[in-house]
């Protein structure tokens, strides 16, 4: 049986108060969910965890670019 993290409990594994993943959702930050029904979303473990390895630390900005001096 294949197991869905609801957006309370990936809130939990990261960390974080619920209304932090409901903007991220909002906001597009959050991978595709694996599964939804009507307004409920799921996402596998591995997608979660795959995201959060990827995502930059905490307070990166990343719509700047390193530029090398010549």
């Amino acid at each position: 049986m294949i197991e869905y993290l609801s957006r309370g409990e990936v809130a939990e594994r990261l960390g974080v108060a619920l209304p932090t993943i409901d903007g991220h959702v909002r906001r597009g930050y959050m991978p595709e969910p694996d599964a939804r029904i009507g307004r409920n979303y799921g996402w596998l473990p591995s997608t979660i965890d795959e995201w959060t390895d990827s995502r930059p630390g905490r307070g990166t900005r990343t719509d700047l670019t390193q530029s090398c001096p010549a």
